[in-house]
């Protein structure tokens, strides 16, 4: 099974910005994503990008997030003008495997 670990979170003001990083141990042949968990709430895929460049994101943040994946077992998600809703626990998948969550507060 693969591990992955995320970093990058944080508490943030509305309006400002923060990028997720996520490593796995091993090479990721297929997609890989981030999904998110707000307090009360289910969990939700944000954004997930093929191992071709293809990518898909949830309606709430198309235009202020972005999935980038420079190499088979590295995913990043830049998230610019973070707004109170995005606040959740954060989570890097791959291959059926979830990382540890790491967490993105905005608040003023």
């Amino acid at each position: 099974q693969v591990q992955l670990v995320e970093s990058g979170g944080g508490l943030v003001q509305p309006g400002g910005s923060l990028r997720l990083s996520c490593s796995a141990s091993g090479s990721i042949f297929g997609s890989m994503a981030w999904h998110r968990q707000a307090p009360g709430q289910t969990r939700e895929l944000v954004a997930e990008i093929t191992s071709s460049g293809w990518t898909k994101y949830v309606d709430s943040v198309k235009g202020r997030f972005a999935i980038e994946r420079p190499n088979r077992n590295t995913v990043y998600l830049q998230m610019i003008r973070l707004k109170p809703e995005d606040t959740a626990v954060y989570y890097c998948t791959a291959q059926n495997s979830w990382g540890q969550g790491t967490q993105v507060t905005v608040s003023s």
